[in-house]
């Protein structure tokens, strides 16, 4: 069923496809009786269920960033049986992000590429949506991953980080540093641990932070990363969107990529230091994968919009 569907969405640009199908979400979610029916039928089995952190997951499948930029679906992505969900990339302010046409699908690849530029309501939007979830909201931890707007000077970046954390956190079980997105120009620039510990420094972390780091960054990067996080972080997630001439590239041809840099941190921080992997994740196997190389948890993304709603069920069975 999800085929057809999907090939009837395919036929729309992909940015369009993906507002419909947000909108279809969010109107759903309001009608309390299919918001349960689905959350019945998608229960991820009680084997599924880990605790990092003193967080509680049903799943280790969560929905990676990007997908809910705008904390719009919370419930719905909560009712189809993800483990946890991360919505963003949220910065202080409002933008507009880059000009469209900004997503591309590669269906042959099972691919997608992105140019959108942080695009987001800003952190006072988010915020007030989240603190409504939160009334009656399942038991499904929430990430907010947060960014820099784009016309904030590298230099005044950790204050950006600060203020966008300090009115995001009281509402997440957990926050996303993100210095790794390909779409700002400059903003892995903030990976270097001159820049990365000033920001870890500024903000004043009362709840889980974790980093979100590249594919491709070299070996003694990494290392002084993964360093800088072991002290002043909580997690990394392994890994952003990799480099590509028209933005930022996911999906199939992501998982090597992403998979070989999950496993060099996790050599290099030992047993014990979260790690989420994601990049690439489309069936059991790639999970595994995932898991072998030291994910504690593995996020999805562009599986969900080529596989469908009922992934993250047969993800976590």
């Amino acid at each position: 069923m999800y085929r057809l569907i999907r090939d009837l969405l395919f036929r729309l640009d992909a940015e369009d496809a993906h507002e419909f199908t947000a909108r279809q979400m969010a109107a759903l979610q309001q009608i309390p009786i299919v918001l349960r029916a689905i959350e019945a039928f998608c229960k991820p089995p009680a084997s599924a269920a880990r605790e990092i952190l003193g967080m509680k997951f049903r799943s280790p499948i969560g929905i990676a960033a990007g997908f809910d930029k705008n904390a719009l679906m919370m419930p719905m992505l909560a009712a189809l049986g993800f483990g946890f969900v991360e919505v963003g990339t949220v910065t202080l302010r409002p933008q507009p992000g880059n000009p469209r046409p900004r997503l591309f699908r590669f269906p042959e690849q099972q691919a997608i590429v992105n140019r959108m530029g942080f695009n987001n309501d800003g952190a006072d939007a988010i915020a007030e949506r989240v603190v409504q979830w939160r009334i009656g909201a399942p038991a499904c931890p929430l990430f907010i991953n947060i960014g820099k707007n784009k016309d904030v000077p590298l230099e005044e970046a950790p204050e950006a980080y600060a203020a966008c954390y300090e009115k995001l956190a009281p509402h997440a079980d957990a926050i996303v540093i993100n210095v790794s997105s390909p779409n700002t120009p400059s903003l892995r620039e903030l990976q270097r641990p001159e820049h990365l510990a000033r920001i870890l420094d500024a903000v004043s972390s009362t709840k889980p932070l974790f980093v979100k780091i590249a594919p491709d960054v070299d070996d003694t990067l990494l290392n002084e990363i993964c360093d800088l996080c072991v002290k002043k972080a909580n997690g990394m997630i392994c890994t952003n969107t990799t480099a590509h001439e028209m933005g930022g590239l996911s999906g199939t041809p992501l998982m090597e990529k992403s998979t070989n840099v999950l496993k060099r941190v996790r050599d290099h921080v030992g047993k014990g230091f979260p790690l989420i992997g994601v990049g690439g994740v489309f069936t059991r196997d790639n999970v595994q994968a995932k898991m072998n190389a030291g994910a504690d948890l593995v996020q999805i993304y562009t599986s969900f919009i080529y596989e469908g709603p009922l992934l993250p069920r047969r993800l976590a069975r």
